[in-house]
């Protein structure tokens, strides 16, 4: 198990989808449009166990989570099912509530290659970012990003991301590719529907980072401005 995946979740009080990247070493980084998740996991006789942090990234006032809870550990069993990783899990802080998952994997060969990073560039990790659009158009967005030696990779609720990036003295550019792998249903009017090539710029310090945007969407071209803040090292 390694690489970049898509999760759906389903429980007793809804479903959701988001991102999750899965390190050789075991590592676990992902999450969706409210909340993080930073973990590891293990592989045996067939089966996958799974323990990570549930943490909420999103506290803008016009966002509702699904769970009130901000940071609470979860466990998961499952197995592969294909190239799928079906598991079910919970945890303690919401009894009665269980969480059936499925991982699918998110094809990112035709991601650009991996920028230069200088030794005092932007540092390895994971990232929340929340976007806010430009140019008098409402509307926004959150999620998490993996930054690791000049590759992006991450997502949100219905959108994964690839690309890369260049930093060195505290600043950095670089391209992402925005694709959608859960149908937004008009949630994202802007970029349901479209592959989305994104161009951006902007500085960082050893919390976090921020950027302009613009993002072409079919014929019409977007201006964005996103800014992350540093949820773990990697």
């Amino acid at each position: 198990m390694k690489g970049l995946y898509k999760f759906r979740f389903e429980t007793v009080r809804g479903a959701g989808c988001g991102v999750m990247f899965a390190t050789e070493g075991g590592r676990l980084y992902g999450g969706d449009s409210g909340y993080s998740f930073i973990g590891h996991y293990t592989e045996a006789g067939g089966e996958m166990v799974a323990e990570m942090l549930m943490s909420r990234h999103n506290h803008n006032a016009d966002y509702t989570p699904m769970f009130d809870v901000d940071n609470v550990v979860m466990t998961f069993r499952g197995r592969a099912i294909g190239e799928e990783v079906h598991s079910e899990g919970g945890t303690e802080a919401l009894p009665g509530v269980a969480f059936r998952t499925i991982l699918s994997p998110i094809n990112d060969a035709d991601a650009p290659p991996p920028g230069r990073v200088g030794p005092d560039g932007i540092g390895n990790g994971l990232y929340s970012i929340h976007i806010r659009m430009l140019d008098g158009l409402d509307g926004g967005n959150t999620g998490v990003m993996m930054l690791h030696d000049g590759r992006i990779r991450g997502g949100d609720a219905y959108f994964d991301y690839i690309g890369a990036y260049s930093a060195a003295g505290g600043k950095w550019k670089g391209e992402i590719v925005n694709r959608e792998h859960t149908p937004s249903r008009g949630e994202r009017p802007l970029f349901g529907g479209h592959e989305v090539g994104i161009g951006f710029s902007g500085t960082y310090t050893d919390e976090g980072a921020e950027g302009e945007a613009t993002a072409f969407a079919g014929k019409r071209s977007v201006r964005f401005k996103a800014v992350l803040k540093k949820l773990a090292a990697t």
